[in-house]
Formats: C-alpha cells, sequence, structure tokens
C-alpha cells in the first residue's frame, strides 16, 4: 500500500482521476502511509478511502445546494432570536428541520406577521437546515417568481418553467402578500400551487391574513382554491410581533439601560381538512 514506487503512484492517480474520485485521489498517499505504519487490513484501507471519498462529495453537494438555494446570508437558526418571539417554539422548529415526513407528501409552511416580525429570516433560516439535512431548497422573492412564470407563460413554456422547480423539495415563497392582480396576471402562481399540490413542499411568508388574499388572485374561486391547496397538511405561524427594526429604532432612540419592549406572538399547528373549492 506504500506509495513509494512512482510509476504505481503515477498510474493509480491517473485512474482515480478516470474513475472520478478526487477526495481518494488526493489523500490516498497519506493514508497509505498511515496503513502501513499502523498495520492495516486491505479491507480498512479501502472502507477509509470510500468514507472520506463519500463524506467530501457530501460537503460538496451541501455546497452546491446552499449556492443554488439563494438563501440570504447569514439567516440561520442560531442567529434568529427565539427569544423575542416566545410563542414560535424552537423545539418545533428543530423539528421540521430534523424529520422528513411533511416534505415526503408535500405538506407546506405558512408563516403570517406584519413587516419586519422575522418572517423572512425564520423562513430562510428552515430552509438552510434542511439543505444541510440534504433537501433541496430555492429560495425567491414572490414578484420575482411571478415575473418569470409570466415571461415562461408568455414563450409557451410554463409547464417546462414549473416542472424545473419540481427538483426543489421545497420553494420559498417570500413575501406572497406582495403580489397584486393589477400588476401582474398572478393565475401563475395558482397553477404552481396545483401542480406542487401534495407532491413538493412550498413555505409562504405574508403579512396579509386569508381574507386580504383576494387581490392576489384574478378571482375568489381561484383565491379561495388556492388557500385551499396550501392549508391541507400545512403548519401555520402567527407572528403577530411588533417590527424587530422598529423595535430596534425605539430601543436606539430610548438609549442604554432602558428595559427593550417585549413582544408577543401566537403560534399554532393545524393539518385542515380539505375543502373542495
Amino acid at each position: 500500500m506504500s506509495p513509494s514506487d512512482p510509476i504505481d503512484a503515477a498510474r493509480l492517480s491517473l485512474a482515480l482521476g478516470d474513475l472520478r474520485l478526487p477526495a481518494i485521489k488526493l489523500i490516498w498517499p497519506e493514508f497509505a502511509v498511515r496503513a502501513d505504519k499502523e498495520g492495516w487490513p486491505a479491507a480498512r484501507f479501502l472502507a477509509a478511502l470510500t468514507e472520506h471519498e463519500m463524506a467530501e462529495r457530501a460537503r460538496r453537494r451541501i455546497e452546491r445546494h446552499l449556492d443554488e438555494a439563494r438563501l440570504p446570508p447569514g439567516k440561520t437558526l442560531e442567529t434568529f432570536e427565539f427569544g423575542a418571539l416566545p410563542m414560535v417554539s424552537k423545539a418545533q422548529v428543530m423539528a421540521l428541520t430534523a424529520e422528513d415526513s411533511w416534505l415526503e407528501k408535500g405538506a407546506n409552511l405558512i408563516l403570517f406577521g406584519p413587516p419586519g416580525g422575522g418572517k423572512s429570516h425564520l423562513a430562510a433560516a428552515i430552509g438552510y437546515a434542511l439543505v444541510e439535512n440534504g433537501w433541496r431548497v430555492l429560495f425567491a422573492r414572490t414578484t420575482d417568481l411571478v415575473q418569470k412564470l409570466q415571461i415562461a407563460r408568455r414563450d409557451l413554456a410554463l409547464e417546462s418553467a414549473i416542472a424545473k422547480l419540481d427538483k426543489y423539495h421545497l420553494l420559498i415563497l417570500d413575501d406572497f402578500a406582495y403580489v397584486n392582480k393589477d400588476q401582474a396576471e398572478t393565475s401563475v402562481i395558482f397553477e404552481l400551487i396545483g401542480t406542487r399540490y401534495e407532491r413538493r413542499s412550498l413555505l409562504i411568508t405574508a403579512n396579509q391574513p386569508f381574507g386580504e388574499w383576494g387581490r392576489i388572485f384574478p378571482n375568489q374561486a381561484m383565491t379561495l382554491a388556492a388557500i385551499d391547496r396550501l392549508v391541507h397538511h400545512a403548519t401555520i405561524f402567527e407572528m403577530n410581533v411588533e417590527s424587530y427594526r422598529r423595535r430596534a429604532a425605539l430601543e436606539r432612540k430610548r438609549g442604554p439601560g432602558r428595559p427593550p419592549s417585549r413582544a408577543t406572538i401566537n403560534a399554532n399547528q393545524i393539518d385542515a381538512p380539505r375543502q373542495e373549492a
């Protein structure tokens, strides 16, 4: 196993390159020296090399998936202020990122709350944790995605564009309620929701309750049908808290030594029975 023979080492390096085993190609001389020194059997040597290759592939895969996820930087569970949102259960959020049954059945997450209440941060943090656990995620502002799907529809490629989003186990639609049917034909979003229903998961952040969603979709029937599909097997967090940004500004104005304002929040989980629209 010693890499002392330059010809054999060169042949092995070429072979490992052809076999696309870059981690083994890089590390095998070091492992070979250690194996010779410690008297490893051949099986242990091969196992050590293959385990290292698998670990490196997993690391590179996570890096690729984080890059394609387009998550806002720095928005992780470690930096999320659970203490400012006492009714958002950290244990529940951690469970959602650790277990996979809800993703496997295409269940959804919906985060309601005013601007600055932490919805986008929590959504991104959940997405980041899921990527680290092996899932594929895409974070997008809903208005941006609507524009892209509109272009695809114009080019007669909407079905293909939506199909490409299927590779993501979780699609995060940030600022959903900012979409306005007077600005864009948002029926493309309805088609996306319908296509992913009970197949692929959505995470939606919105600053308006369901009752205000009539201004998003072209008609009431489509609005009710979209809501119906979203809430079926959904976890909903109602983050009705004071804006982080507003609170921080007030505390800066208040100055040091004064007690901070307290935030209140209601969070609940539902698995609502589906009602036909």
